[in-house]
């Protein structure tokens, strides 16, 4: 049986509310210790599941929901999905362990406005959450890079990358399989049948337009590759001309 969510009163006046998202008590408690010494911020409320979420927004109104990926009772990214569906203009943040390359994009796409790793220490998670709340997105110097990039590179091609043509699902099953891990391996990981990742894998061939296995795998393998790869650093500024 789930804890049940613990609240605290906001003060009035100006701070921020927060909703904070997260399995594990210490590293929630830790989060809200830290963001209670904010002075224009407070956690109203921080809980452990995603039913417990989303009653806590329907009863509380928070500003902005900070929460991790991986939860008991369902994926956080269908957290985004339901707090976009039932709550439009609600600011969500991500602060998680899982490798920025492959989740923020997806974030993003589920209705997020952020992304952070939680190695990137309390500082840049405070700033992260004020850069939310300000209306924009956060993300890391890194993995904003990545992503105009990425962007720049589509915009030239006809086909455009696996991410706007795949599911969140069938995006998941592609990395595993790059990453070289038999079918039940991957059913295991994701709590699917081997069935079901069967099923995955042949709505990626068909919307990628592969016809083989091999030709499916060597595509994943150079996928994940490319997710991989360091993102570019930025080019020097340029030096002024001599005067002529």
């Amino acid at each position: 049986m789930s804890p049940a969510p613990s609240e605290t009163p906001g003060p009035a006046g100006a701070k921020k509310r927060l909703l904070v998202v997260d399995d594990h008590p210490m590293t929630r408690l830790g989060q809200v210790e830290t963001l209670n010494r904010e002075p224009d911020l407070t956690v109203c409320a921080h809980v452990g599941t995603v039913r417990e979420a989303m009653e806590a927004i329907a009863r509380l109104r928070p500003d902005l929901v900070v929460t991790d990926l991986t939860l008991p009772d369902r994926d956080g990214l269908e957290l985004l999905k339901d707090i976009q569906a039932l709550h439009p203009g609600l600011p969500t943040l991500v602060v998680s362990m899982h490798e920025e390359t492959f989740y923020a994009p997806r974030v993003l796409r589920a209705g997020g406005r952020g992304y952070l790793m939680k190695s990137e220490g309390p500082d840049n998670i405070v700033a992260a959450i004020r850069t939310v709340l300000s209306g924009r997105i956060a993300l890391s110097p890194q993995m904003a890079a990545r992503l105009l990039e990425t962007f720049s590179s589509q915009s030239g091609s006809a086909g455009g990358a696996p991410e706007s043509k795949l599911t969140d699902r069938e995006l998941e099953v592609l990395r595993f399989s790059g990453e070289g891990w038999a079918t039940e391996e991957i059913a295991q990981k994701m709590h699917l049948s081997s069935k079901t990742v069967d099923v995955h894998r042949g709505k990626i061939k068909e919307k990628l337009g592969f016809k083989t296995t091999p030709e499916y795998l060597r595509f994943a393998i150079r996928w994940v590759q490319a997710q991989d790869r360091p993102a570019p650093a930025p080019a020097p500024p340029e030096s002024p001309a001599p005067p002529a």
